[in-house]
Formats: C-alpha cells, structure tokens, sequence
C-alpha cells in the first residue's frame, strides 16, 4: 500500500504544481498583457478534484484524517468498538457512492458532455472520482480492520 500512497501523492503534488504555474501564467498574462488562460478556470477544477480525491485513499489508510477524541475518556472500550463499525459503515457508504458516481460517469460518455471551453470529455473525471471512492472504500475497511488487530495484540 505504501507505493500506491506516494504515487497518489506523487500525482497530487505534480498537479498542485501545475495548478501553481497556471496560475502564475494565468494572472500575469491577465494583468500584463490582457489576456488570461482559455480554459483556466476548467483546468484549476479538475486539478483541485484530482487533488483532493487523490489524498482521501491516502489520508483514510493513514489514518490521518481529523478525529475528536472527546468522549473516548467517558466511553473508554465501548467507543472503540463504534471505530470498527463505523470502518465498516463509511467504507459501505464510499463503495454505494462510487457505484452511483460511476453510473453518473457513465451517462456522461453515453452522452459526450464535455466542458464548456476545452472540451474534455466529463465521464472521464467522473470515472476517476468513482474510482477514489472505491479505493478509499478499500482503505477505510482495510484501516478499521488493521485497528481490530491492533487491539488484539495491545491486549494480549
């Protein structure tokens, strides 16, 4: 899992970069030479979906993701229990949404919708976006399960 984590954020970074040079290009031929990007406004959407839909499978089998911790010290063993089910819970829930965002996808390329300027065919970002969910579905279930094991040696 560590190799698809640093190509994941190997795309996110290299995209974030683009996004900054597109920028840069962008406001500079905006205000020296009154002319701005065609399409730039499309670009910098797709690279923010690729950005942040790259970083979800990542950041859930990190395990990094923000967690308030306020009723652990109340609830002790019984919350931890909830951890797992709720692994189980959102990792259904992220595999029910990529089902559904890939039959959005799909109707996209049925219908060629494309964006408005640079004609990029929709379906295919759609499809990428269902795929990272799926991924991270696979990340959350494999998380919630690698904490059940955790549990069972810090208790042994």
């Amino acid at each position: 899992m560590a190799w698809l984590a640093f190509l994941l954020e190997a795309l996110a970074g290299s995209i974030l970069l683009a996004l900054v040079l597109l920028t840069c290009v962008d406001v500079f031929g905006r205000y020296f030479f009154g002319n701005a990007v065609d399409g730039a406004t499309e670009m910098t959407e797709i690279a923010l979906a690729i950005i942040v839909f790259a970083e979800i499978p990542v950041i859930t089998w990190r395990g990094t993701h923000v967690v308030i911790d306020v009723l652990d010290g109340v609830f002790g063993r019984w919350v931890k229990g909830l951890e797992t089910l709720s692994a189980v819970l959102i990792s259904a829930m992220l595999y029910l949404l990529g089902d559904t965002v890939m039959g959005q996808a799909a109707r996209a390329l049925r219908r060629n919708v494309t964006t408005e300027y640079l004609h990029l065919p929709v379906g295919d970002i759609i499809q990428y976006i269902g795929i990272m969910c799926w991924l991270t579905a696979a990340c959350t279930l494999s998380w919630g399960i690698y904490r059940i094991f955790m549990r069972r040696e810090q208790h042994s």
